[in-house]
């Protein structure tokens, strides 16, 4: 028992150190913008495409990219990113198989919690976009709704990329969840699906413009309970 208090407490070192790094890495970028998706997206696939374009369209527009580091969709999004001539960043978490840092990332910060990531993502972003992904990236667009619904996160855009993937969970929750309560009719306005790259960059920019001139600490996240 005590070797496993012994280790706990060495955890939470551990824990400070890669929120000192992730702080440290990201602090200066501003305006940014998470770009989510699927790492299993192949290269061929019409989505990897589209995210390649959709991270060139945001660099160009002076946003820097942060995506999850991996391959597939973020990958795409970080090539786009590094094509546009803006900040290409990579968030990888270390894990067992399948994720690697993508070679189009010029800033990687690596990660061994997935929850330490997970605040990085949030922090330093002025929107969020979710391409079409698995379990990673449900979980990702859901912690960014859930901020935004509870208001532990400002009122940034959260945009759902590819009407043909994500519109059936859409419908779920309109017709599921928010039939039986467990939303409301506002919940379903928290986020915006769209299938064009063009509207993606002008509900980033408009957000971001308006947040310029509103709040000088518009980049600001309320994580923590601590700061509400």
């Amino acid at each position: 028992m005590e070797d496993f208090r012994n280790k706990d407490t060495w955890t939470v070192f551990r824990i400070m150190a890669e929120f000192v790094e992730g702080f440290e890495t990201l602090g200066p970028l501003s305006p940014a913008v998470s770009v989510f998706g699927g790492a299993r997206v192949c290269e061929t696939d019409p989505g990897y495409q589209q995210a390649e374009e959709l991270g060139c369209r945001l660099a160009t527009a002076g946003f820097a990219v942060i995506t999850g580091g991996g391959s597939g969709a973020m990958e795409a999004a970080n090539r786009g990113a590094q094509r546009g001539g803006g900040p290409s960043i990579g968030l990888n978490i270390k894990l067992p198989m399948e994720q690697e840092a993508n070679r189009y990332a010029d800033t990687v910060v690596n990660f061994d919690y997935f929850f330490v990531r997970k605040v990085m993502f949030v922090k330093y972003a002025c929107a969020f976009i979710g391409l079409p992904g698995g379990y990673g990236t449900l979980d990702e667009m859901f912690e960014c709704l859930t901020l935004k619904q509870t208001e532990k996160m400002d009122n940034f855009p959260v945009i759902l990329f590819g009407s043909d993937y994500w519109s059936g969970l859409v419908e779920w929750l309109r017709s599921e969840v928010r039939t039986r309560g467990l939303i409301s009719d506002a919940d379903l306005d928290l986020f915006q699906l769209t299938d064009s790259p063009s509207e993606v960059v002008r509900l980033v920019e408009a957000s971001w413009e308006q947040r310029r001139h509103t709040r000088p600490d518009s980049r600001r996240v309320r994580v923590a309970a601590s700061q509400r």
